[in-house]
């Protein structure tokens, strides 16, 4: 009797979902990405594909890290990710990642700090999770769509091949490329997840030609936590995650309602990244924001793409 039924739990989550409904072991292996985590980082330029150009040294860094379910309904889990430091217990509201079943739009990278909403194309988008990875103040970065495979116990998610802006780690120091052609892919691990990068440095010219510059593997190990304290990103996201929730709105107004979003900012984000963390930091105090200050910052650094971008 166990056994039949251990064989009824494993058939039901393995079976194909039903038309618009997204398969019980995607949802599963999505959520399983959240809890307390120490992570490493590591990237390494790999293939050079221009003459004369040299790889630059790897690039390794860590930090402790929990993810926290802020949405969760059967088509779209969104999950946030906050960094604290084991010894000061200083908080940084980190990266985001919203997963959608079937998404109809998604925004892509086209352009200078420009992101433009895009079709799913039904091939693709059939049986498929989009995920759209976004900044500390909840600006656009990129999005993937692809299919969960549950092999042999093993869950992994594998995006088609997208566009990216530069990362944070480079483009205070590189010049040389202004995009990532990237495929990424998330396994869940029995002690946790991890977060593979396939990616392309490429500069992107204005007359539509691209000159491809180095491939580069990323590879992020998200390992469980068990002697990490994160009490303080905990009493941080409770303080502050109804602020966060008007800053997605905002946000939403362009990416999901609009055709797209396009910031006005230098490429560090930091003008709008440095009130928004102000703001946040205000109610952590006990005190208050008001719907104008936010607002204020997105009429000041965000508008609309402009027409004809591609």
């Amino acid at each position: 009797m166990k056994s039949a039924l251990a064989t009824l739990v494993l058939l039901s989550a393995t079976a194909p979902a039903l038309a618009g409904e997204p398969a019980a072991a995607d949802r599963t292996a999505i959520l399983a990405m959240q809890g307390e985590y120490i992570v490493d980082f590591a990237f390494d330029e790999t293939v050079t594909l221009q003459a004369g150009y040299e790889r630059n040294p790897a690039m390794r860094s860590g930090g402790d890290e929990t993810v926290i379910v802020v949405e969760d309904s059967p088509g779209r889990i969104v999950l946030q990710h906050i960094l604290v430091d084991a010894k000061s217990q200083h908080v940084t509201k980190h990266w985001r990642q919203d997963w959608t079943y079937e998404a109809p739009t998604r925004f892509e990278f086209s352009d200078t700090q420009t992101w433009t909403v895009r079709t799913v194309p039904a091939a693709l988008n059939q049986g498929a999770w989009t995920q759209c990875v976004y900044e500390v103040s909840d600006a656009p970065r990129y999005c993937g769509t692809g299919r969960w495979e549950h092999q042999g116990g093993i869950s992994t998610w594998t995006s088609d091949l997208g566009w990216r802006p530069l990362p944070r780690r480079e483009y205070t120091k590189r010049e040389d490329y202004n995009a990532l052609s990237v495929v990424n892919r998330h396994t869940v691990t029995p002690n946790g997840w991890t977060h593979e990068q396939f990616n392309t440095k490429v500069q992107r010219n204005a007359d539509g030609s691209h000159v491809a510059l180095v491939r580069e593997f990323g590879f992020n190990d998200y390992q469980k936590a068990e002697e990490v304290d994160f009490s303080a990103a905990y009493a941080y996201w409770d303080a502050t995650q109804a602020f966060w929730a008007k800053v997605r709105a905002r946000w939403d107004g362009f990416l999901v309602e609009g055709t797209g979003a396009r910031l006005k900012t230098k490429i560090d984000g930091m003008a709008m990244i440095i009130p928004l963390f102000g703001q946040a930091a205000r109610l952590e105090d006990g005190g208050e924001v008001d719907d104008a200050d936010i607002d204020a910052v997105f009429d000041r650094w965000v508008s609309a793409p402009p027409r004809g971008t591609r």
